[in-house]
Order: structure tokens, then sequence, then C-alpha cells
């Protein structure tokens, strides 16, 4: 069966993109194949601003997200693998949703079952500028949406 992550991911973008808001992705940073600043990452996560005016050539497909955007004036393209995003939410009121932990390994369920106790999100403190993904130290207030 699928992974019903894309899905999600497309339908709270557009979600929040259709109620005027600003879509934020919450990346595990250290996940394989994730191809963004790291000097912007703290604690192994990165807060990516994803709207229409932060961002070009946006695609969130089944298996990856890309897109090119600024940090600090320098354009890069960024690829953001589907298991490494841990939420979307919106950043004007912190509505959104989070997502488990997901291992690099093909077998999931083995180790989750062995080490379930190690796999929580590390509580950083994130927070937005106005200027693109960057990061100061507050702590994210998340809401659930139903």
């Amino acid at each position: 069966m699928n992974s019903i992550r894309p899905y999600l991911v497309r339908a709270l973008y557009e979600w929040i993109i259709e109620n005027h808001c600003t879509p934020y992705m919450l990346v595990n940073s250290t996940f394989p194949k994730v191809d963004v600043p790291q000097s912007s990452a703290i604690d192994g996560q990165i807060v990516l601003n994803i709207s229409t005016n932060a961002v070009r050539y946006l695609h969130i497909g089944n298996e990856a997200v890309s897109f090119e955007g600024c940090f600090s004036g320098v354009p890069h393209k960024l690829f953001v693998p589907i298991r490494a995003i841990l939420g979307i939410y919106i950043r004007e009121n912190s509505y959104g949703m989070l997502f488990d932990l997901e291992l690099p390994f093909e077998d999931n369920e083995s180790i989750r079952s062995k080490d379930s106790d190690n796999l929580s999100i590390p509580k950083s403190k994130l927070s937005h500028q106005n200027d693109g993904p960057s990061l100061k130290v507050i702590r994210p207030n998340f809401k659930i949406v139903k």
C-alpha cells in the first residue's frame, strides 16, 4: 500500500494556500538524500517556507518535494524525500499536522517495535522570519485540525 504522507502534504498545502496563509514544512534535515542548507538547520530539523512567494518550481510528488528557494539571498535547489517531512503547518496560527518520525530503512516496523522510545522528534525551538526560511529560538505551537 502507498504511503498516505504525500497525499496529506498536498492536501494540507492546498488547504493552507486556499485560506491565504503561509505553509511551513518541518523537515528532518539528517534524513538520507535531504538536500537543504544544513547551516540553517537546528537540532537536525529545518523549517521551510513553501509559500508561492517564497519558492519556485514547487513539486510535491509521491516520493519527494522539490523546489528552488533562497537562504540569506542565495538561491538553492532543495530536495526533501517525503519520509523526511515531519510536519506541515500554517505560519500564522500553527494549525497543521505532525507526522511520525520515519527511519531511512525499508523495514521500519521491526525497528520501530524494538526502539520505539528513541523515535520521538527532538524538541527544537523554532521560529521564522519574513525574509525566507530562517530560524530563531521559540517553541512551536501545533494544534490538531480535524
